[in-house]
């Protein structure tokens, strides 16, 4: 229940600066037009509000200009999204009372096509220059650290439908049809997982070639565990007194590498061989020195024999790169632009039936972040929600950003203003359909958890 309220909670949080920020947009852009911007609400206020302002407008003010006192500033209480509401714009409020009224000079449809452009698209900017400032500001504070693929002696873990495809635990991952695969790079896993052929090193010195199906990638939209993961070396840090492993000669710098005469070089294998073995003696193969020694050692009932294990940090070398202001704003700007390409690459599996079931709501997003409050994660996650946000609103669907931009668009091009009743048919339309794909990604959420 503490880890599900800590995802609950970072995804509120997430959820509420990018819509701030996204409102912010549309709302600033607006006033710089001198467009009325009745309401700024952060979550949805169905029937009531947890909280609203509405400023006093000044009793000298001119009655037919905007200010930021027309608006009412308000928090909902429906915990997800937001809005700005535009005076004079065919929107989710679709306050057709207004539009049926003369337009007022203050109003959104009074504006020309070029301003009213610049108002819609301003949510979808602000959310990509949101990504790019938090990524220059992870690069910033805390650099990028990475263990190169090569050095990781012990291979990698794989999650279930890899090895199903030939990959195998302790695998060392080598290119990608050719080239090199480069950890510093934030789209390595997709391009690898997009790729026709994957190189491997396999028991230290066996070259495999592993050949990667099509849409490989939608298949892993139902692994709980990563495509890959560095394997942890067992090795010992110290040997606790009174404990087995102190009677049985383990030392401090000795790395296990088989329990039993089974392999156990990773830190999970390890940990499941000694609990299957409990209050049994088995010999435990060590390498101390450069040479094998095998210790008989009996673990208690709980699987444990007394040792404190070396960090994984303390034994692979770690690359690490820090970057000054300067430097950190092109470096945000590189790994906004490649989130957001991965982002649009991965978009066309949607479209296919299999894409359509790994379609996820507020769970599946939720789920993204960690059990306990990390910054540095929830900072990634955060920014590339961001990155997600802008792309979606950037669809031509009316209802979103994007249908506004396409129809607005199509007025510059035309030079002519689509029907007001055609636009507000479309609004709805796009308004159910939306609703339509909340409920099934939703529902896809409920059926995961329920059934699977």
């Amino acid at each position: 229940m503490e880890s599900f309220l800590i995802k609950a909670a970072q995804l509120i949080a997430a959820f509420s600066l990018l819509v701030v920020i996204h409102e912010a947009g549309h709302y600033f852009m607006a006033r710089i037009f001198g467009i009325k911007v009745e309401k700024f609400y952060i979550f949805f206020d169905p029937w009531f509000s947890l909280f609203k302002y509405k400023p006093k407008k000044k009793e000298s003010a001119p009655s037919d200009k905007s200010t930021w006192r027309d608006t009412e500033y308000g928090i909902g209480w429906v915990p997800f999204g937001g809005y700005v509401k535009i005076a004079g714009m065919i929107d989710e409020s679709m306050d057709k009372e207004q539009m049926a009224l003369p337009a007022k000079p203050w109003e959104f449809r009074s504006k020309p096509a070029w301003q009213r452009l610049l108002v819609m698209v301003a949510g979808v900017i602000m959310n990509f220059i949101l990504a790019i400032v938090i990524y220059a500001g992870i690069a910033f504070y805390w650099g990028e650290k990475h263990i190169p693929l090569d050095k990781a002696f012990e291979g990698m873990n794989y999650c279930e439908t890899a090895r199903e495809i030939g990959f195998k635990n302790g695998d060392i991952l080598l290119s990608a049809d050719g080239k090199e695969i480069d950890v510093t790079e934030p789209n390595h896993v997709m391009d690898m997982l997009e790729s026709k052929q994957v190189t491997v090193i396999r028991n230290q010195h066996d070259t495999v070639t592993i050949n990667i199906p099509e849409n490989f990638l939608l298949k892993l939209n139902n692994e709980k565990s990563p495509f890959y993961s560095y394997r942890m070396p067992v090795v010992v840090k110290d040997v606790l007194p009174g404990d087995p492993a102190k009677a049985a000669g383990f030392q401090p710098g000795d790395r296990i590498i088989r329990v039993d005469n089974t392999a156990a070089g990773d830190y999970g294998e390890f940990t499941e061989a000694l609990l299957n073995n409990a209050e049994k003696e088995i010999p435990v193969t060590v390498v101390r020195s450069g040479k094998e020694i095998d210790l008989n050692v009996t673990p208690n009932s709980a699987g444990k024999i007394g040792i404190a294990l070396t960090p994984i940090t303390d034994i692979y070398p770690i690359v690490s790169k820090r970057y000054g202001l300067v430097g950190s704003i092109p470096r945000g700007w590189e790994m906004g632009t490649e989130r957001l390409s991965s982002y649009v690459k991965s978009f066309k599996y949607v479209a296919t039936a299999e894409g359509a079931k790994s379609i996820g709501g507020f769970g599946a997003i939720g789920s993204l972040f960690p059990d306990s409050w990390n910054w540095l994660s929830f900072w990634e996650i955060t920014a590339f929600l961001s990155v997600a946000l802008a792309f979606m609103n950037f669809l031509p669907i009316p209802a979103l950003d994007g249908g506004h931009i396409m129809f607005t668009l199509y007025e510059i091009i035309s030079r002519r203003k689509p029907n007001e009743k055609f636009m507000e048919y479309a609004q709805i339309a796009g308004m159910l359909f939306l609703f339509t794909l909340l409920i099934y990604a939703n529902g896809n959420d409920i059926y995961r958890f329920l059934i699977k």
